[in-house]
């Protein structure tokens, strides 16, 4: 079946709200016999004449007005359809998201995004997801809405970002750990025992590296795969736990804190989603909405 040309179907709209060759010309922005030889393609292709002589003047046929009010929704349809997605008014959106997070996240972040959503998008729903790794599968498949954490390695070269804060390690004790009083020396840090946080099982990573140069070494009692789990262990015995100062704030309440006494890398927290949802309004709505909330900060 042979397609119809669908450039036709402006032409027609103009053509049949002005009621006249010239005057669809004028608004088409062609000359007179240009939007004749229009007409003659209108009129082959819809098997009517749709304007005819009566009298000086031309009138609609019959079948020209039925299709008048068609061909207008059609090109607005077809306008709205071909031109980026207007913003959503949170209001409007019936959806459940779907956010993988790192450990700390609910706790730090989550009462201020039901906040939000109370406020200003009672028909979303959330489900946090525990990250266990950082394949991006989840979100390739779209398993996963949003993704909160560091991008590392195992991140799909197409998966877009956008850094939400930055953060650093810290130690974290007991209240009335010996390393609660004074000041926290490599030589006094490396002495205690420690527990380790590995997704993957490793038992060294960067503070290791900083102490190795100052001949140092942390004993390793514990070896975890959360910072939750890590900070459960430090605050019932005398293990330290070293851990994100930002990400784990609520988690450490009651804890004594202090500055690492060796250097480490800072951390980017991101946040990280597929780009098939990146022109999507509701979606939009949400990097928004969970940049404003994290960031502290109004989205660009």
């Amino acid at each position: 079946m042979t397609m119809p040309d669908l450039n036709l179907l402006v032409t027609l709209d103009v053509l049949l709200t002005e009621g006249s060759v010239a005057g669809a010309a004028r608004r088409l922005k062609l000359s007179p016999s240009a939007m004749s030889r229009a007409l003659a393609r209108l009129r082959t292709a819809t098997g009517d004449p749709l304007l005819v002589r009566a009298g000086r003047d031309l009138v609609l046929t019959p079948r020209a007005l039925e299709l008048r009010e068609q061909a207008g929704r059609l090109v607005l349809d077809a306008g709205r359809m071909l031109r980026p997605a207007e913003d959503v008014d949170p209001a409007s959106i019936v959806r459940m998201f779907a956010l993988r997070v790192t450990d700390g996240f609910v706790e730090n972040y989550g009462p201020a995004l039901l906040e939000r959503l109370e406020r200003d998008a009672p028909g979303v729903r959330l489900r946090f997801v525990q990250k266990v790794n950082k394949d991006s599968a989840p979100l390739r498949e779209g398993l996963i809405d949003l993704e909160i954490g560091v991008i590392g390695e195992e991140t799909a070269p197409e998966i877009r970002t956008r850094a939400l804060f930055r953060d650093r390690f810290v130690g974290a004790v007991r209240a009335d750990h010996p390393l609660a009083a004074g000041d926290v020396t490599p030589a006094r840090f490396a002495a205690c025992r420690h527990v380790s946080v590995s997704r993957r099982g490793r038992e060294r990573g960067a503070i290791d590296a900083a102490l190795a140069p100052l001949g140092l070494e942390r004993p390793v009692a514990v070896l975890v795969g959360s910072f939750a789990t890590a900070l459960a262990l430090a605050r019932a015995s005398d293990l330290v736990a070293s851990v994100p100062e930002r990400h784990t704030a609520r988690l450490r309440d009651g804890m004594h804190t202090f500055g690492l006494p060796v250097g480490t890398p800072p951390l980017t927290v991101s946040m990280l989603w597929h780009p098939r949802m990146e022109a999507d309004p509701a979606h939009r709505w949400l990097r928004r909405w969970v940049y404003e909330v994290c960031a502290g900060a109004p989205a660009d």
